[in-house]
């Protein structure tokens, strides 16, 4: 992360020929959205006094409340590589705060960055590393995503069967000119699936990354004729995306990876036992924050190497929660159930709670798993006490309604606001009549 001072980016703009600046910020399901002020205004930018109209923006005020402004963080600035050489346009990320110089509880960045402060009150820096997979799909000739993959490549395969590795290399050096640090990039297991991994951060760094990470894999998948997408499920009978979510606590006081103890078995320290047993505690919980669709449960079934069971093990794959082998600074968790649909600012503070939650608690996790749970019958998860994430979207919204510590999380604003969106989502797909019930009972009845 770069540490940018005003008179940086007014000089860097100036250079650069920078004609527009670009400010973005995400609502509450972590869609992006943006404003644009040429460049003439850069100091009202830099001094926090552009406004904005936040009525219609999803989860944020009512009509009456509506004005808001936008508070850029500078460390975020960067130039889009794609736009014209001349009159180049360039992007902040910002905070949204509110008249009267109050953070809006409704901002989800704002929410990361509280829970951070939380972590820092307990002496710990949170770092995540997100594996992200996406699809890329052929258009039609106005231009509109079909269902067609672009491909019939499997996992780790290279042209000519993998169709996607000119996009995708595309991609990956308009992110590595963006200033990411791109660790690899494949062909995933399904037809058409890919995969770019970066390299691990500050939770709130790596959120924004995941913004801007979506933004141009869609940017570049469009300039080559693709529609890339982050829908966890678009096809029935292939594996779905997810966004396996790598995640460690370094200790404020010297740097050092807070989940290593060399004098364990499994080199684990007693705060990486309890942040496992925090995750496995809250996993119902927040499964509505990580998989936020109708289509994130389609994904979450078994079959289709789908973390839908809540055990950990350090090596095998088939848990929710995952170890893996690297120890020393590298001494991480993954949890593999979020997909990439997530507001990764809100996915993150989430998790994070729920991991602070078992170390504040001391919460033992039971033991590890070594089976493959995915072949064992029902009986015999039962007898291990293996329990299992939410099968549907409804489910979700019932945990996560019950749940005090989502609410303590996100705050009353975001959780009201969220839990209304949810019921609204869930209520819109119960009562539509879908293809699969047309070809199921339209002739049979």
């Amino acid at each position: 992360m770069k540490n940018y001072t005003k008179e940086d980016i007014i000089r860097i703009c100036k250079e650069q020929d920078v004609k527009f600046i670009r400010l973005q910020f995400v609502d509450i399901f972590g869609i992006l959205k943006n404003v644009a002020v040429p460049v003439e205004q850069l100091e009202a930018v830099l001094n926090n006094e552009v406004m904005f109209d936040g009525s219609s923006i999803e989860g944020f005020v009512r009509i009456q409340e509506s004005d808001m402004y936008l508070r850029p963080d500078l460390n975020t600035f960067t130039i889009f590589p794609w736009r014209p050489t001349p009159n180049k346009v360039a992007r902040l990320i910002c905070d949204v705060y509110l008249p009267d110089g109050t953070p809006f509880p409704g901002c989800p960045r704002g929410v990361l960055k509280k829970m951070l402060k939380k972590a820092e009150e307990m002496g710990f820096k949170f770092y995540v590393g997100p594996e992200i997979e996406f699809f890329l799909f052929l258009t039609d000739e106005n231009g509109n995503p079909t269902l067609q993959t672009h491909d019939k490549g499997g996992y780790f395969d290279l042209a000519p069967v993998d169709l996607g590795e000119d996009a995708r290399r595309d991609m990956v050096l308009t992110l590595e000119e963006m200033g990411f640090e791109i660790e690899a990039s494949h062909h995933e297991v399904a037809p058409g699936q890919h995969e770019i991994d970066f390299k691990y951060d500050d939770a709130l760094y790596t959120a924004d990354n995941v913004v801007t990470f979506k933004l141009v894999v869609k940017t570049i998948a469009q300039r080559h004729g693709l529609h890339a997408t982050f829908m966890p499920k678009p096809i029935f009978g292939i594996n779905g995306s997810g966004m396996h979510t790598n995640m460690s606590l370094a200790r404020v006081s010297d740097g050092k990876n807070a989940f290593l103890d060399p004098n364990d078995k499994l080199q684990l320290s007693k705060e990486a036992y309890y942040f496992i047993g925090g995750l496995m505690k809250h996993a119902r919980e927040f499964a509505l924050v990580t998989n936020p669709l109708v289509n994130s449960y389609k994904r979450l079934v078994p079959g289709y190497e789908a973390p839908v069971y809540i055990a950990w093990s350090p090596r095998n794959r088939s848990p929710l929660i995952r170890v893996p082998a690297k120890r020393g600074q590298a001494t991480r968790v993954e949890l593999r159930c979020p997909d990439p649909s997530a507001n990764p600012y809100l996915a993150f503070a989430a998790v994070l709670a729920a991991g602070l939650d078992g170390i504040k608690n001391k919460i033992e996790p039971p033991e590890p798993i070594e089976e493959n749970i995915f072949i064992m019958s029902d009986e015999e998860r039962a007898k291990r006490g293996i329990g299992s994430l939410p099968g549907s979207l409804e489910e979700a919204i019932k945990e996560f309604e019950n749940s005090q510590l989502m609410r303590e999380t996100l705050g009353d604003h975001i959780f009201e606001k969220y839990l209304e969106a949810k019921k609204l989502e869930w209520d819109d797909y119960r009562t539509k009549v879908h293809q699969w019930e047309i070809d199921s009972y339209l002739t049979k009845y």
